[in-house]
């Protein structure tokens, strides 16, 4: 259920409706709105009875949620999410384009593509450092000496992070360096990770797993907004299909879907998406005309010699050929690029 307070409420009144859903047994989540205040209600088993909260003073109405994922949906919170860093708002009406190497391999690579990167005037960086693979031999990241590198980027470019984390026991190590953590597609399902992150107050890009649903995601989403963190940014990066000729299919369909459904932003990864470098391009340009609030590319100064994903890494030069047609993009969908 979600109690919408009315347009005057004082902070009292909502605590007292807080206080009665605990009361209850339930638990309250404070959704602040673009106008108001609404609280919704979870850990209910059934029905809540509406009206014993409509005689609480400043309550304006209760309205039933009917969808299985509360805090993610549209029911709860009819506005779009903006999530906020620094002077950054992912969702808004500003395309965020995110952009680097699938790994941070060594000092040389993560500062030649920092460094072009960061010229172009994108504001997000994203490099693993813990690397989960379907292989124990392949290549699993730098760790610990990854985020160093990271960390540096950082304080030497102004650039916000995007890095992956991998499991409970490295979280607050990443947490330390990241201003956005990936939740990868292997981990979508992670409960004790989703809880985690739901603990923090950091920015978390959610990657839909291999073979999940929209729905499935949006599940996923629900166990961080359950436990306080609302900002929650959803990443669809092609699901496994029979097909063989692309790496995965990309679920474009997925993104007026969620939309719909949900409110909070989506990022497409069309890196992943199609698995080939040519076709980065068309599909980012596809996505956003589809409704994506930004996108995650993979760069790398020299993608022959990547030790991950190098076949689908664009170099520097092909990423300004997209930033380029992406400013001609942005106007035709009423949008416009997030650069510095």
């Amino acid at each position: 259920m979600l109690i919408v307070m009315k347009l005057d409420a004082s902070k009292q009144q909502i605590e007292r409706v807080k206080e009665k859903i605990i009361k209850l047994g339930f638990q309250p989540h404070e959704i602040p709105g673009a106008q108001r205040v609404a609280i919704g209600i979870t850990g209910n088993k059934g029905k809540v009875d509406a009206e014993q909260f409509l005689l609480l003073e400043g309550v304006s109405d209760a309205i039933p949620v009917s969808k299985p994922y509360k805090l993610v949906s549209r029911e709860v919170k009819s506005e779009n999410t903006i999530v906020k860093i620094g002077s950054h708002e992912i969702g808004s009406k500003e395309l965020t384009l995110i952009a680097g190497p699938c790994s941070v391999e060594s000092r040389e690579q993560v500062f030649t593509t920092a460094n072009a990167i960061h010229e172009m005037g994108v504001v997000f960086f994203r490099g693993g450092a813990y690397k989960p693979r379907s292989s124990p031999y392949a290549f699993q990241g730098l760790k610990e000496d990854g985020l160093e590198l990271l960390k540096e980027v950082r304080e030497k470019t102004g650039m916000k992070i995007v890095t992956e984390a991998k499991d409970t026991a490295t979280l607050s190590l990443v947490a330390d360096v990241a201003d956005i953590i990936q939740i990868g597609a292997r981990n979508m399902q992670n409960y004790s990770l989703l809880e985690a992150v739901g603990e923090l107050r950091k920015p978390v890009l959610l990657k839909r797993g291999l073979s999940a649903t929209i729905e499935e995601l949006l599940m996923c989403a629900e166990y961080i907004l359950h436990r306080g963190n609302y900002d929650v940014i959803l990443c669809e990066r092609g699901i496994r299909t029979f097909e063989t000729a692309s790496r995965n299919t990309l679920d474009l369909n997925a993104i007026p879907i969620i939309k719909k459904l949900s409110h909070l932003p989506v990022f497409v990864d069309p890196s992943h998406g199609i698995g080939i470098w040519e076709g980065v391009l068309p599909m980012s340009f596809a996505a956003i005309a589809a409704g994506a609030d930004g996108l995650i590319i993979e760069v790398h100064h020299e993608p022959s010699a990547a030790l991950s994903d190098g076949y689908q890494s664009l170099k520097p030069k092909r990423l300004l050929e997209l930033i380029e047609k992406l400013k001609v993009l942005a106007p035709v969908v009423n949008r416009s690029m997030s650069l510095s």
